[in-house]
Parts: C-alpha cells; sequence; structure tokens
C-alpha cells in the first residue's frame, strides 16, 4: 500500500509531504496514496547505537525469539535503527528481511582477549589474534568489528598498538571500530589508536577530546546504563572499585558536555534492558549539558547520517516517527509516538 503523510519535518522545521514507494520515500505524489499522517512533528526513527538485542544475561542464551521481541520493543518505542556493537552470536541475516524490524547495523561478535571479558560471552581471541578475528566480524556483519579495550579498573587495557593494528586493518578492508572503554588508559589508547567509535568512555581524558573531533571518533557514553547504577554502587561498602566507578560517574557529564562542545560527535546508545528506552538517554544527553536539538539528533537525523541512513528526503528509507507536539520544545513527548512508519507501512 502506498502511503501519504504530511507534517513538520525535523530538523529544518519546514512543513512537507512524502509518499511511499516501497520502503523509500518519495517527494512527488504517487497515485492511489493512502493519507495516514495529516500534520503533527515528522521525526527520522530514533535510533539507539549501542543496544544488545538477543540475550538479557550472562546465563541466558542468544536466541531468535528473543531477538525479535527486544527488537520489536524498540520499533514499538519508534526505535527504528539500532547498531548493535557486539552480540554474543552475529545477526542473523532474517532480521533485514523481516519488514516488521528495524533496520540494523551490526558489528558482530564482541572481540575479548585474555582476562578482558565475560569468558566465553563473545568470541575470545589472543592478542596475536585480534587483527584477524576484527576484520572477519567487520566483513561477516555490517562493516562494524567491537573490541573490548579495557575491563578492570585495576589491570592494564589492551595495547595501544595492537588496538592501532586492528583500526588499520579493518579501515583497510572499509570497515569501522568500536572500542569498549572504561578506564582512563583504555579510553587514551582507543582514542590514540583511531577507533571510529569509543564506547562508554568513562574516565575519559578531557585533553583527548580535540583529537577525537580531529579524527572523527565519536562519542557514545550510555548515560542511561550508568545512571540505572548510581545509588546502588553507593550503597556499597567503600572499596577501590566502588570508588573508582563513582569517580568516573562524576566526570562522565561534564566530559560529555565538553566533547559536544569541541565537535565530536555525540551519539545515543542505552546499553540496557528492557530494548525501546532510548528516550532516557536523550533525557540524560540534556541533563549532561547539551541542547535539546542536539541530544535529539544524536538519537534520530545525527545517528542515521553517521551509520549512513539518510533522513527524511527524497529517495529516503520511509521511517518516521510523528508526534503531536515539537518533541526539541518538549521532549516529553518522545514517550508518546503518535504514528510508526516503518519500511513504508505504518507499525503503530
Amino acid at each position: 500500500m502506498t502511503l501519504q503523510v504530511r507534517g513538520i519535518v525535523l530538523p529544518e522545521r519546514e512543513e512537507r509531504t512524502f509518499w511511499t514507494d516501497g520502503d523509500r520515500l518519495r517527494t512527488e505524489p504517487v497515485p492511489g496514496a493512502q493519507l495516514v499522517v495529516d500534520g503533527g512533528w515528522l521525526l527520522p526513527g530514533l535510533v539507539d547505537v549501542h543496544t544488545h538485542p538477543g540475550t538479557e544475561a550472562l546465563d541466558t542464551p542468544f536466541t531468535d525469539e528473543t531477538l525479535r521481541r527486544h527488537l520489536t520493543e524498540h520499533r514499538d518505542a519508534g526505535v527504528l535503527a539500532v547498531r548493535t556493537p557486539g552480540s554474543a552470536a552475529r545477526i542473523p541475516a532474517w532480521v533485514d528481511e523481516d519488514p516488521e524490524l528495524p533496520r540494523v547495523r551490526s558489528a558482530g561478535r564482541w572481540l575479548a582477549t585474555p582476562g578482558r571479558f565475560f569468558p566465553g560471552f563473545g568470541r575470545d581471541v589472543s592478542e596475536a589474534d585480534l587483527v584477524r578475528a576484527a576484520v572477519e566480524e567487520a566483513e561477516a556483519s555490517s562493516g562494524w568489528c567491537k573490541v573490548i579495550a579495557d575491563w578492570r579498573h585495576d589491570e592494564p587495557p589492551l595495547p595501544a598498538d595492537v588496538l592501532a593494528a586492528v583500526v588499520e586493518a579493518v579501515h583497510a578492508v572499509g570497515g569501522r571500530v568500536a572500542a569498549h572503554c572504561q578506564t582512563a588508559d583504555g579510553s587514551r589508547n582507543a582514542v590514540l589508536a583511531g577507533v571510529d567509535s569509543l564506547e562508554h568512555g568513562m574516565h575519559l581524558d578531557p585533553g583527548l577530546i580535540d583529537r577525537m573531533a580531529a579524527q572523527g571518533t565519536a562519542f557514545v557514553p550510555t548515560l542511561s546504563a550508568f545512571a540505572a547504577g548510581v545509588d546502588r554502587r553507593r550503597a556499597e561498602e567503600p572499596s577501590a572499585r566502588r570508588d573508582w566507578w563513582l569517580s568516573g560517574w562524576e566526570s562522565l557529564l561534564p566530559t560529555v558536555t565538553a566533547a559536544y562542545e569541541a565537535g565530536v560527535t555525540v551519539l545515543a546508545g542505552t546499553d540496557s534492558f528492557p530494548c525501546g528506552t532510548v528516550t532516557s538517554e536523550i533525557h540524560w544527553l540534556i541533563r549532561a549539558g547539551l541542547p535539546a536539538r542536539a541530544a535529539l539528533g544524536a538519537a534520530s537525523w545525527g545517528a542515521r547520517s553517521w551509520l549512513g541512513l539518510p533522513g527524511l528526503v527524497d529517495g529516503g528509507p520511509a521511517d518516521l516517527v510523528v508526534y503531536d507536539a515539537d518533541p526539541i520544545a518538549d521532549p516529553s513527548v518522545l514517550a508518546h509516538p503518535r504514528r510508526i512508519v516503518l519500511r513504508g507501512r505504518v507499525v503503530v
């Protein structure tokens, strides 16, 4: 069925009319279209750039049933594209063929060297085999690979030269590298290696921010995931690990603001369950100091562009969310989409 939608498009704030042509948008009228949206605010489908659908705990296996449920939770919240930076299994091909599910950009399996991840939860490799494994995962997925660049606060991170070799090799085959970093040394090594995205970035040295901006390293701070654990951490008995974690949290919000102000691409990712909660990350980005427009872009048009997905333009994906009020002026409306169109089909 051909659809017609009309409303005020964000971020341009221009009133436009679109028609669907399969899963594409068109700006020229298509005969026989059904008007399904007449008025409201049209937003390119929301994006969660750090989510791990398919499994919920270390002791539960990755299953297609859980994957479908998680992706459906994303979709029903208006999240119409996701990036999975690491998973317990590669995302199966049927996901891309299902018109009911969001578009997925996968980084394949987590790549973990000895002692730097939950044993057996991702793909365990030696430092000597990491470059080869990273290229394999990038070529077998959506062009991304994910490396666990550090783990415990009191243990050394992945050596900078090893990570730099990974970046060079993956870039040579047209791929991109995401790096899990929570320590100062791990974040430093990742930035110096030139990774494409820094995931979490707790304890990131602000002195590295200008370099991130210059080389195009994006920052995905997953603030909402950390925020969910603050009270629990504070209630713990004092320890070096507790103090390290809390100091990292306390510095993370101002670091995010400084990164945005320096021109770093800051993106919204949740790294948490239930899925479909990227609006909470938008609110945390605003709380950190980003303007509402920038925080919303981090989970919509900006994130889509970064992933190579056009926004609401002729020939772009027919993926959009409709709201009754302007979500930049009032971000609370993000929790209440009026209509969701995915791949040219009304799904909500």
